[in-house]
């Protein structure tokens, strides 16, 4: 408890004193990014046994919007799309799922220094999770008398987005940005959701979303 009251502390310390010194900061970012994404998810199979994801390699795009308090404090607030394609085998039959999100992060922005040419950035937050759809594509024969596999997941989750990057100054003034770094997402809400029917089986586990994730894009400041 002590220690948050420290860090509470030194965050105010670092508000003012950006605030009241910054006056040519530049303070709006807004920004585009393209985020290759790895996540495993593990799936259940028809007996309920566990299926243990693979690692996939997934494609991911975003932007970001920001605001800096200081040349060392911002809030910023990302919407980032990506989808997890993986395959699996239950009995027979070969599956593959895909699963579409938006992830919307909002973020404690600490940095060296917004004004250099070079700036390094952390960043922490929550983060809400909108499933934008699931499918299943299934293969081959099935001896479970019509009983059919889903994918269904909740329509949103909750979690944690935390994240480190380095940003490079592309013209004299540092406008524009070129932006580089890592994402990662740690859910904490289960994602499967109940069957549709009782001729029918959620593969998706009781399991919760997690995702890392690089990125690479173009930041502007106003």
């Amino acid at each position: 408890m002590k220690t948050i009251k420290i860090l509470i502390v030194v965050l105010s310390v670092l508000l003012f004193a950006g605030i009241t010194s910054a006056q040519d900061l530049k303070r709006v970012e807004f920004g585009l990014r393209y985020m290759p994404t790895i996540a495993s998810i593990d799936f259940k199979a028809y007996n309920n046994d566990i299926v243990k994801g693979s690692v996939s390699f997934n494609q991911g795009f975003g932007i970001r919007m920001g605001f800096n308090l200081s040349k060392h404090v911002g809030i910023e607030t990302e919407v980032d799309y990506y989808q997890i394609s993986q395959s699996f085998r239950d009995l027979d039959l070969s599956n593959k799922v895909n699963i579409k999100y938006f992830n919307i992060p909002v973020l404690l922005s600490l940095n060296t220094n917004r004004e250099s040419v070079v700036n390094l950035n952390v960043v922490v937050g929550p983060s809400f999770g909108i499933n934008a759809g699931a499918s299943i594509k299934s293969s081959g024969t099935s001896n479970t008398e019509n009983v059919r596999a889903v994918a269904a997941v909740k329509k949103g989750d909750i979690g944690f987005a935390y994240g480190a990057g380095l940003e490079f100054a592309l013209n004299s003034n540092h406008t524009l940005r070129l932006d580089l770094g890592y994402r990662g997402f740690y859910g904490l809400v289960k994602i499967d959701a109940n069957k549709t029917s009782d001729n029918t089986y959620n593969v998706i586990a009781n399991a919760s979303r997690k995702t890392n994730a690089a990125y690479a894009g173009i930041t502007f400041l106003f």
